[in-house]
């Protein structure tokens, strides 16, 4: 079996390699926090109790997805936030948090907001979908 290449330098081709992958440093040593990711929905009382819509408890159905990124001893001021369609670039300077999304998101509207109480750094960002018979507003 024999791989032709465009290019007969080439190594491989560009669908092989990771979206986001520029992001990478590996001679970077900092720590990685600790993150969540989780996802929210919104839902009125036509789908909670009518089962109206087609919407379900999946990760399929939700429109935000917030990142929590716990960063004992940070300020506010120290922390750069780099965000991409599909990546999530954290630094600060103890810690750095390059995080491949697994979905698309729109990079442009997104909200962050730093609760210094908790240490904690809440990310919300609008998940890109393709509509369908689920997605369709």
């Amino acid at each position: 079996f024999q791989v032709k290449s465009e290019n007969g330098k080439t190594i491989w081709n560009t669908e092989e390699v990771p979206e986001g992958s520029e992001f990478d440093d590996i001679w970077d040593r900092r720590e990685q926090p600790e993150y969540q990711i989780l996802f929210k929905q919104s839902v009125g009382t036509e789908d909670v109790y009518f089962g109206m819509s087609r919407k379900d408890p999946s990760t399929a159905c939700c429109e935000d997805m917030v990142i929590k990124i716990k960063l004992p001893e940070t300020k506010y001021s120290d922390i750069t936030l780099d965000i991409q369609d599909k990546v999530l670039d954290l630094r600060t300077p103890k810690k750095k948090l390059l995080l491949h999304l697994p979905y698309h998101v729109d990079s442009k509207n997104g909200r962050a907001r730093f609760l210094s109480e908790e240490e904690t750094l809440e990310v919300t960002l609008r998940v890109s979908r393709e509509f369908d018979f689920i997605n369709f507003a």
